[in-house]
């Protein structure tokens, strides 16, 4: 049953840019059904919000998080940290008990960083389990090693809760100015998203029971997993001249890290409250560690150059996203769509229903910032009519966000990449994954 769903997904999901070329069109035929704009308004509504300045920057943001946290994970202490991880990895249970670990408390640091980790780590298991003839679970591995997907939208770079703490973001993505004026212009404050008792809860209750779970799916019977393991390149050490020496020398990257670092930190003791927590301070804090982290300049490039293509995604999809948002918001769709989530849910169960909507439109958009744009306006909307927390009803959309990274493989291309693996092989444990967040993320939504 689980490979047919695997091959009905591969059949009807085509790539993510086409997807996004599909929601454009659907977007647009039901602005042209449900509201009385003509084409061309519709088409000059889709124009003004491809390009929205302040969605521009989010875009911008969201890439520099993702490649830093990537460069990080390349980074000399990262591997030296996997090393010394792998090394208590002896059989199936311990090696997906501590990649799950491992991973989901990175990941809550940051998603890239704990995405390429993960993924790192679960492939040094695999190398270590050859090396020593250990029978291993590699696809259970894997899955360990993808499971911080299922938690960074409840940690610092959780991209919805970040976008809403900055001062006056709603306007970039409200037109309706009755809606505006029941929202806070100095943005929704860490305090209440990410440092909720909610959500701490929640995020402790997925560090505990994540990696119990898939410890005890190891101690089932385990195979040796052959990964082919390409021979490193030998490089020789290039001749320096003149000014190619500041981008070879350790203490020059070593000050300027410090010193973007010393500037970070000093926002959090000058700061009275959460407020200081917006992508650009977790932004600044990952350039300061990416580069005090590598040797010099000149790794700290090589490591931006192979990030840099994991961004690619957002480069070209965001923009769509954006241009879809200009549609629903200036065309009145949001309202049609807003007063449907009305008119099927109450106060207790649109949280639920809010998360749930998140899951589906992220197999669709399999991304927090894109769903955000697309979904964002429409969940505020209903919120204020049902009188929801807003804060609630963002955690609600972020749970939904990433519960079903563990069955959209959108983002587990790096790792399948340097795991070696095949979606078909790790999708059975991201999908029981799935399913303890969902349980999870209900309850809290419930209680809370």
């Amino acid at each position: 049953m689980l490979k047919g769903f695997i091959l009905i997904m591969k059949r009807l999901l085509p790539s993510p840019f086409s997807i996004a070329i599909i929601l454009t069109i659907s977007i647009f035929l039901f602005a042209l059904i449900f509201t009385e704009k003509t084409i061309l308004e519709i088409a000059l509504f889709w124009e003004n919000g491809l390009w929205n300045p302040g969605l521009m920057n989010f875009a911008m943001q969201m890439m520099l998080m993702l490649v830093l946290g990537y460069v990080i994970a390349l980074s000399s202490i990262s591997e030296k940290i996997i090393n010394q991880i792998t090394v208590f990895c002896t059989n199936t249970s311990n090696a997906a008990f501590l990649v799950a670990l491992s991973t989901i408390i990175v990941s809550l640091f940051n998603w890239g960083l704990g995405l390429v980790f993960g993924a790192i780590l679960a492939r040094k298991v695999g190398e270590f389990a050859n090396k020593n003839n250990i029978n291993l679970n590699y696809p259970l591995i894997g899955a360990a090693g993808y499971s911080g997907l299922m938690v960074w939208h409840g940690g610092i770079s959780g991209s919805i809760p970040l976008k809403v703490s900055e001062k006056n973001h709603f306007s970039e993505i409200i037109n309706n100015k009755e809606l505006l004026n029941n929202l806070p212009t100095n943005g929704i404050s860490f305090e209440t998203t990410i440092f909720s008792n909610m959500n701490i809860i929640a995020s402790l209750l997925l560090i505990c029971i994540i990696p119990t779970v898939l410890y005890y799916l190891g101690k089932r019977k385990s195979e040796k997993y052959q990964l082919i393991i390409d021979a490193k390149p030998t490089i020789s050490k290039p001749i320096l001249t003149g000014a190619e020496k500041i981008d070879h020398s350790r203490w020059f990257s070593k000050i300027i890290g410090f010193v973007i670092l010393a500037i970070t930190i000093q926002k959090v003791f000058l700061a009275n409250s959460l407020d200081f927590i917006n992508p650009n301070f977790v932004n600044l804090l990952l350039f300061g560690l990416a580069i005090f982290l590598h040797k010099n300049f000149y790794e700290f490039l090589n490591s931006v150059n192979k990030a840099i293509v994991s961004a690619s995604g957002i480069l070209i999809q965001f923009p769509l996203y954006f241009g879809i948002m200009g549609i629903m918001n200036s065309s009145g769709l949001v309202d049609v769509f807003a007063d449907f989530f009305v008119s099927i849910s109450d106060g207790i169960s649109f949280p639920i229903l809010t998360m749930l909507s998140g899951g589906l439109v992220n197999i669709f958009v399999p991304s927090g910032g894109g769903q955000w744009a697309v979904q964002g306006p429409i969940v505020l909307q209903a919120a204020i009519d049902l009188n929801v927390s807003i804060s609630k009803t963002i955690m609600a959309l972020a749970y939904g966000d990433q519960l079903t990274n563990m069955l959209q493989p959108f983002w587990a291309l790096p790792l399948l990449g340097i795991t070696q693996l095949k979606a078909k092989e790790i999708i059975p444990y991201t999908i029981l994954i799935m399913c303890i967040g969902i349980t999870i993320f209900s309850i809290c939504l419930m209680i809370f």
